[in-house]
């Protein structure tokens, strides 16, 4: 399944969204973590927004890997 960004396109009361195609359920979540992470730095009074931004999206994308890399190593060997 791939990831699709918001197209503006929003029915809120859809269980599917027309623009972006993800459930109700999965634009909520994101919303989530995403408003977490906003006031967590908020909190802190981080003023370098911008690098505190691109280090949590840098470490998303690490973890995301690593995690992908071992899914990809688990499915070789039991093929």
């Amino acid at each position: 399944m791939n990831y699709t960004p918001c197209q503006s396109l929003c029915d809120k009361t859809a269980d599917v969204c027309p623009g972006c195609g993800r459930s109700r359920i999965e634009i909520d979540m994101i919303k989530e973590i995403t408003q977490k992470a906003v006031d967590f730095g908020f909190q802190q009074g981080y003023s370098n927004i911008d690098e505190y931004a691109d280090a949590i999206a840098a470490k998303i994308k690490k973890k995301l890997h690593q995690k992908h890399a071992i899914r990809q190593r688990l499915a070789e060997a039991n093929s």
